[in-house]
This record gives structure tokens, sequence and C-alpha cells, in this order.
């Protein structure tokens, strides 16, 4: 459910950091108030809506989901409304470059998260209902720091809702959504296609060498984060920089040491982590993993440059992209392996996209001589 929650989570963020960027005038910043209470307003009426349907087919969904204590159902729904409300407040104060409280917040999160689940299960016996609490209480604390961060935007001075125009912020809205949706289809899809179509006594060694791939991208994407706000209120201020060569030279240097380190090293880091038989089987498949996923790190530094500067065209072109990596996923998934260059091949296609665009929309700005 969570994982569901997302995707439209990502082009939220990303939106309400490109709006608090430019906002630098005072009518800006009013109409950022605005809209900030609106969606999250919209958020709070959305999730009321879901909790009565849960109220409503609760057996049902219990029985389906074969949940032994319905608790676990309403504070999941809990965490739901806290990934709603997350988005907004975070790309306030991501938009705001207040990347010190952005960065505690995330790791206060996930290392909240993770303390606390082991306190829940494995002294206080809790299970299911336990981790699911402690996913609660640590996305409780990371939206309390948005929330204070950003309190001079929520609290602030709005413009009057009536003049506000709502058609052309959610003509900004959707294609965020979708191009960064795109790439999080591309970075967490593939477990749910092999759990679908493997043994489920195997998959865990398919997992196992994904999760440490997939680190990767997410080492690299605090400094992608860093680059967006920054490009947005460079071009509010029609001033030049070179953030994105930097952010894409430091994003290949990372990607390219780390998957070369991930390549040798990771045989270590399996036998540490797991049992003997996942070094066995899955250390042969890192080096095709990590390779893999360098593209999609690089991929995601010129989705974040063009979506800051607007440029939509590419979306598109994006999302056929990953519709084209679901469908080759469900259709060709004989063996581990050949998922894994599925997805190298995709990620490759995707940075290709991203290439072209971003070479076409320096020929626009900067055309050649005649």
């Amino acid at each position: 459910m969570l994982n569901c929650l997302a995707i439209p989570s990502i082009g939220l963020q990303m939106m309400f950091a490109q709006q608090t960027a430019a906002a630098l005038e005072p009518e800006q910043q009013h109409r950022l108030s605005t809209a900030t209470r609106g969606v999250l307003l919209g958020m709070l009426l959305i999730w009321a809506v879901f909790a009565l349907v849960a109220l409503v087919f609760q057996d049902a969904i219990v029985a389906r989901w074969k949940i032994s204590n319905p608790l676990a159902l309403w504070i999941t729904l809990l965490i739901g409304l806290v990934a709603l409300c997350t988005p907004v407040l975070g790309g306030v104060v991501q938009g705001k470059q207040n990347f010190l409280w952005l960065g505690w917040a995330s790791m206060l999160n996930g290392l909240g998260r993770v303390g606390a689940a082991a306190l829940m299960v494995l002294v206080l016996h809790a299970q299911a209902t336990g981790m699911v609490a402690a996913i609660l209480a640590s996305s409780l604390v990371t939206v309390l720091i948005y929330g204070w961060h950003s309190r001079d935007v929520w609290r602030g001075v709005g413009a009057k809702l009536a003049q506000f125009e709502w058609r052309p912020w959610f003509g900004r809205v959707v294609p965020l959504t979708l191009g960064f949706g795109a790439f999080q289809f591309m970075f967490s899809a593939d477990p749910l296609f092999v759990q679908a179509f493997f043994d489920k006594d195997d998959t865990g060694y398919y997992i196992s060498a994904g999760t440490l791939a997939r680190a990767l991208v997410a080492f690299t994407g605090p400094v992608v984060s860093v680059m967006f706000p920054k490009l947005v209120r460079s071009l509010a201020r029609a001033e030049r920089t070179d953030v994105m060569g930097l952010t894409l030279c430091t994003t290949a240097v990372l990607a390219v040491v780390g998957a070369l380190g991930l390549s040798f090293g990771g045989p270590l880091i399996l036998k540490l982590i797991y049992t003997p038989a996942y070094s066995q089987i899955a250390a042969p498949w890192l080096p095709w993993f990590a390779m893999g996923m360098v593209p999609l790190a690089l991929a995601n530094v010129l989705l974040n440059d063009l979506l800051a500067r607007s440029r939509f065209a590419v979306v598109p072109w994006l999302v056929a992209v990953a519709l084209g990596y679901g469908a080759t996923l469900a259709v060709h998934h004989e063996t581990f392996l050949g998922v894994i260059k599925t997805i190298g091949l995709f990620n490759l296609l995707f940075l290709a996209v991203a290439l072209l665009f971003s070479w076409r929309e320096r020929r626009l700005v900067n055309p050649a001589p005649k």
C-alpha cells in the first residue's frame, strides 16, 4: 500500500520544491501558502474516503489480506495519511534549501523505523502490528520535522482561494508525477514481477542482490535532491549555473565507483549479511545488477534537470519506456539473470531518452553559430 502511494507523492514533493524555490515575490509566496493548505486539506479528504471504505468493508479486507489483528489495518491507514502529507511539507523544506533538516528527517525516519521495528518484534514480540506501529512512529517524526520547518509557508498569508489558478497548477503536477513516477517504476518494480513469476523459495536470492544494487541509486539521490531547487531558483532569477554539470559528474563518479566496489566487494557483503547460500547463488549476479543501475542513476540527474526547467515533452517518452519495461518483464522472465539483463537494457534506454531531450534542450538554449 505504501509503495503504491510513493508515485503520486514524488510528484507532489517535486512540485512543492519547485514552487517554493521559485516563490521570490510576496504574491508568489501567498499563492504557495494557499496551495499548501489546499492540497493538505485535499489529502485529508481523500484519506477520509479510504478510511470510510475500510470501515465499511473491514471484515472482507481482513479476510482477504489474512490480517490477524484488524488494528494493523487501521495503523496502516494512519501511515497512509502521513504519507500523503509528508511530500507536501517535505517539498517546501526542500524548496527552501533547508538541506540540514531535510537530511536529518530522512535519516531519523530510516533509523527510527528499523530501531522501533526491532524493539517491537524482538523485545515486545508484537510481530506485524508492531512493525506497522514502528513505521507510523518514525513517519510521524519525519512529518513533524517537515511541518515545523515549513510553518512559515502553511501558516502564511494566502491568496484568495477563488482567485487561485488551480488548472495550471495541476497542469504542472501531472507531468511531474508521471515523469518521476516513471523513474520510480524503473527503480523498484522488478521485485513485484519476480515475486509473481518465480518460486517463493528462490526469490530471496534475487532480492538480496537487488537490494544492494538499488543502494547505488539511493546513494546518489541526495546529490540530485540538492540540485533540483537550486536549478529552479537560478531559473527564477535568470541566473546561469553549472550545477547540473557538476551534479552529473559527481553522480557518475559515485555510481561507477560504487558499482565497481559492489562487483568486487559484494560477495563479502553477502557473507556478512546473509547465509552462505546467498553468497554462492546471488554473488554472480551483482556485477550485472550494479552496472545495470548506473544508467538509471545518471538518468535521474537529467530527468530532474529537465523537469526543473519545465521541459515536459520528455515525460510521455519516459512513461512509454517504463510501460515497455513492465510489459517485457511480464512476458520474458525465464531466469533471474535474464530479468537483470532486461533491467540494464531498459535503464540504458531510459538514459538515452533523457540524454536526447537534454541535448535538444541545450541546442535550443545555445544554438550553434551560423
